[in-house]
């Protein structure tokens, strides 16, 4: 059968999954003044209706923007599809061990995006995200550019809080990325680290504001690993960070900014790496992702990275 094809729509957004998760992000998108038009879709209608009812009354405290429910084939003229569907993460649950309930459900909608004829970006978020990356990716069919998945892009966002905290700086003077597995093997870069430009080990000496900096290093890694877990014992569910990391890639996506970003995207050579999907420092525009930007990590840090991979490869390996 001939493919459909659908002009994109610039500016549309279509989320799949209204709840904790797609119903903040749409909260915080409509906010933020980056959409034209936001279409929330779910299984569940009466969420769905009741989701968009609500976010459409405060239609007059945030900018101009539709936002209506629809259904899968609104993504055929999307220009950024999100999907947040799945089954949540409970307390003591790693997220690994939502992978044969998330993938069957990920792979699905994935086929349904593609089936619509949408030509734009897809942007994976439930969980084991890496992992669904990569099925979406493969049951897509679509060039691994326009298939990403949010990756630690908040655990990045976590690790900078932490370590404004410590030093006693403002959180937009630092520059810090987590890269590998969203999840437990994930690891922080701190050859990547700077603060007002400064790497964190010169900037320590001046900093004076700690003695014991190397075990330091490693409790401000343990806490940004656990961040989630003790969030989701606290409230049950983490969803005001995630809203807010994934306006931000929007932004790069609707706005084409070229910004640098720690997505997760099908890795087949740089590292070392292949055929597996992790964070790693990306180029995000209109079109996904343009490029990789393979950074001078330390040895190290390439070892984590490497074994990030091997926890990812042995868990797609179990589907």
């Amino acid at each position: 059968m001939k493919e459909k094809a659908y002009p994109v729509q610039s500016r549309k957004v279509v989320v799949v999954g209204a709840g904790a998760v797609g119903a903040t992000y749409c909260y915080a998108l409509a906010q933020s003044g980056l959409a034209d038009e936001i279409v929330l879709t779910d299984r569940n209608e009466d969420l769905m209706k009741g989701q968009v009812l609500d976010l459409v009354h405060g239609q007059t405290f945030f900018p101009t923007v539709g936002i209506r429910s629809g259904n899968i084939d609104d993504c055929a003229d999307a220009q950024l599809v999100v999907i947040t569907a799945g089954a949540a993460q409970k307390p003591g649950e790693t997220r690994l061990e939502l992978i044969k309930k998330n993938a069957a459900i990920t792979g699905s909608i994935a086929e349904e995006i593609d089936s619509s004829g949408c030509k734009g970006v897809m942007l994976i978020v439930s969980n084991p995200v890496d992992v669904l990356t990569y099925v979406a990716l493969k049951r897509s069919g679509w060039a691994k550019s326009r298939v990403i998945g949010s990756g630690t892009v908040l655990d990045s966002s976590r690790f900078r809080h932490l370590l404004s905290r410590h030093c006693g700086v403002d959180v937009h003077n630092v520059h810090a990325y987590i890269l590998g597995e969203h999840g437990d093997s994930e690891f922080a870069a701190w050859s990547m680290t700077n603060i007002a430009g400064i790497n964190i080990d010169e900037y320590c000496p001046v900093c004076n504001q700690c003695t014991d900096w190397g075990n330091q290093r490693k409790l401000i890694e343990q806490q940004v690993r656990d961040s989630a877990y003790h969030i989701i014992n606290y409230k049950g569910s983490t969803q005001f960070a995630v809203g807010l990391a994934l306006v931000k890639i929007t932004g790069a996506i609707l706005r084409s900014q070229d910004s640098i970003l720690s997505v997760s995207t099908l890795v087949e050579s740089d590292f070392g790496i292949k055929d597996v999907c992790l964070s790693v420092p990306c180029v995000v525009s209109d079109s996904g992702i343009k490029r990789i930007i393979e950074s001078p990590l330390s040895p190290e840090e390439l070892a984590s990275l490497s074994n990030s991979a091997k926890v990812l490869r042995k868990a797609i390996a179990s589907l």
